[in-house]
């Protein structure tokens, strides 16, 4: 009777021992080089919820500012089952960004890949990231933005500034996102909401709102809701893009144009499915990154009136220079707003880079 007992304690002890073991192996991975110091959390779990914690303010988030102050700028953790190491140096990340594709390359959680389709533009390397580089470029390279963006953005800019005089208030954010996403789905897929029965910034902003939550794919909740406003904002592209290529008349009018012709190529490059995920991560990226950095210098600027008086005073002196004072901006007074450059470069110095290590 007493094996019973002792065979049923050891059994304990074995499994109370193999928990401590895995527990420390998760803590202290085998990897080749030296890991900056941190925590990796709890096994499995990492530190994936203290990630994913609301924060309502404009300041850098608690998990990276706790972070930083217990062990520099440069710490490891692990978020979404991935070990990973984090950066808020501001030159480190400018030497990551530089050697991309050299000495470092892009990785994303499976997640990511999920959210943004298998053959998302940050997935890829090599050729076929160079030959989508230099797509994108013929429509946001300096050549385009000289020639026919600066002047577009410059009169939705007016346009809308002056549909906001006579409101009470405004909603900023949204008031921005809806401004420049409407900029940006016209130049890439000839999008226009009042010619359209389809709300497709309606399916990005729910897009958004689950994009950074917590991966369970359960109705209700916002990843499933982020899903959900993918695969309808999908759903039309995919439309459009069918459409016009039942069309080999069509002329060329926006960026979508671009992708039918390459893919009509005799041995095209280009796939369908690349084509639609790339449509999608420029809609959502051209928009929403766009309207929250020019939400939060807004936010910045009336924090610091001194630095407002003197950004006023630039552009004041440039309508003062003019023949015309209502003509539109030109490439020449865009490239003498140094000031404002300045500014958008320190609102933008900041950023976090994560990079996965093995």
């Amino acid at each position: 009777m007493e094996t019973l007992p002792i065979a049923v304690w050891s059994v304990a002890s074995a499994i109370v021992v193999a928990s401590v073991l895995w527990a420390y192996r998760w803590s202290h991975p085998k990897v080749n080089g030296r890991l900056p110091p941190g925590s990796l959390g709890l096994p499995l779990l990492g530190e994936t919820m203290q990630f994913f914690a609301p924060n309502p303010t404009c300041d850098v988030s608690p998990f990276v500012k706790d972070r930083v102050n217990r062990y520099g700028t440069v710490f490891k953790t692990s978020v979404v089952r991935r070990a990973v190491v984090v950066s808020a140096d501001p030159d480190l990340n400018h030497y990551v960004f530089q050697q991309e594709g050299k000495l470092f390359e892009s990785w994303y959680p499976a997640t990511f890949t999920e959210i943004f389709g298998r053959d998302n533009v940050g997935s890829l390397h090599g050729f076929m990231y160079k030959y989508l580089k230099t797509l994108v470029l013929r429509l946001y390279g300096q050549e385009n933005l000289r020639a026919v963006l600066l002047a577009e953005t410059d009169a939705a800019c007016r346009t809308t500034l002056a549909s906001w005089a006579g409101q009470t208030s405004v909603e900023l954010k949204d008031g921005l996102s809806a401004m420049i996403f409407d900029i940006t789905a016209k130049k890439l897929i000839g999008y226009e909401p009042s010619k359209s029965s389809e709300n497709l910034r309606k399916n990005f902003v729910a897009f958004i709102r689950g994009l950074i939550s917590f991966p369970v794919d359960i109705p209700g909740t916002a990843y499933h809701e982020c899903m959900k406003g993918r695969k309808n904002a999908m759903k039309v592209l995919k439309g459009m893009m069918k459409e016009r290529m039942a069309d080999p008349g069509r002329q060329r009018q926006d960026f979508l144009d671009i992708m039918i012709e390459e893919l009509r190529k005799e041995n095209p490059v280009l796939t369908e499915a690349v084509a639609l995920d790339l449509m999608f991560v420029l809609l959502f990226a051209s928009f929403e990154t766009t309207a929250l950095a020019l939400t939060l210098g807004i936010k910045l600027l009336t924090d610091n009136p001194r630095v407002l008086e003197a950004l006023t005073e630039e552009h004041e002196a440039i309508v003062r220079n003019r023949k015309d004072p209502d003509a539109g901006l030109t490439w020449a007074e865009y490239k003498s707003m140094t000031f404002t450059s300045q500014v958008s470069l320190t609102g933008t110095s900041n950023a976090c880079t994560l990079k996965k290590f093995t």
